[in-house]
């Protein structure tokens, strides 16, 4: 009897360890990426994670297969088109942050930044329910996330940034667990490729918004994981 209760307690200590330190140290872990290539062709991930969705913008509309709708691309940046991308097109990549994923956001180019708008809401959803977090966190599978709830009403920051070939909007949409989000930059501050932009605590996805780019060549796929600047996500023409 008391060598079961040794035995318990030992595996509900090395519990509680793991716990803290996934929260505590692996959770704020800042890993050191080397040299990042600056080339402006390439649109490096801006997260790690895995990839959630690909999809096509027309007309400033993305499709919704599970709706049944088309939904306005605003919906999602809580921002207007820029003026200077009449086509309203476009591409749309969403990437989802798991608790174990790093948690910095990184800039996918060389360029300048835009614009920073945040997006605060009465409240925040969660992005997925116990089967899908285990799916997605612990057996790393594509869970389709597409159009649901979070995605459109969550709080989120937008950051809007132009480079010398394609303007892009990275959208950081938080969790229901979320504490907050630390930005290191500021409008009008130029940027190189993998440049901290900022650091999310706890789980969030972050939205990549690619303007019109009709020689756009996607290099990922839904369910892929990204480590992010150091796995391209698209090729710009």
């Amino acid at each position: 009897m008391i060598l079961w209760l040794g035995i318990i307690a030992l595996a509900l200590a090395a519990g509680a360890l793991y716990v803290w330190y996934t929260r505590k140290v692996w959770f704020f872990r800042d890993p050191d990426h080397g040299q990042i290539s600056q080339d402006d062709t390439l649109l490096l991930s801006p997260v790690y994670g895995i990839v959630a969705y690909v999809k096509k913008i027309e007309g400033g509309k993305v499709a919704s297969e599970k709706l049944g709708e088309e939904i306005l691309i605003k919906e999602i940046t809580k921002t207007d088109w820029p003026s200077d991308e009449p086509s309203g097109n476009g591409w749309l990549i969403g990437i989802a942050m798991t608790a174990l994923d790093v948690h910095y956001q990184y800039s996918p180019f060389p360029g300048k930044l835009n614009s920073i708008f945040h997006y605060q809401t009465g409240k925040n959803l969660p992005m997925f329910d116990l089967w899908e977090y285990i799916q997605i966190t612990w057996l790393r599978r594509f869970v389709q996330l597409w159009c649901k709830t979070y995605v459109l009403e969550n709080e989120r920051q937008t950051f809007w940034i132009q480079g010398s070939r394609a303007k892009i909007a990275l959208i950081l949409i938080a969790d229901k667990f979320v504490d907050k989000i630390t930005t290191y930059v500021a409008a009008q501050d130029n940027v190189l490729a993998g440049t901290k932009l900022s650091f999310i605590a706890r789980g969030s996805q972050v939205d990549i918004l690619i303007c019109d780019q009709p020689g756009l060549e996607v290099l990922v796929k839904e369910g892929q994981p990204v480590k992010g600047p150091l796995t391209p996500v698209a090729k710009l023409k």
